[in-house]
């Protein structure tokens, strides 16, 4: 069974010295530029989301790192039945 991805095209721009770079990488990996591009910037895009984002949601959504209350832990476990 195959899965389909959704995917999105866009055209970039790079410098002929980055474009030589990227193909002799390619060659030496035994892929084609394309494939390599893709899987290199699906790599920055997870590290991002593992770790940019959560940084990001710290600083600005802060109420996760707020202790509870005695009243909230209490009415909390009150409500778990513990």
């Amino acid at each position: 069974m195959e899965t389909t991805l959704e995917t999105k095209r866009k055209v970039i721009d790079i410098s002929a010295d980055t474009f030589r770079a990227l193909s002799v990488m390619a060659a030496s990996k035994g892929t084609n530029l394309k494939k390599m591009i893709e899987g290199i910037l699906d790599l920055v895009a997870e590290d991002f989301e593992a770790n940019d984002q959560y940084s990001w949601l710290l600083k600005e959504l802060p109420e996760g790192k707020e202790m509870a209350s005695e009243k909230e832990k209490k009415d909390f476990e009150d409500w778990l039945g513990v």
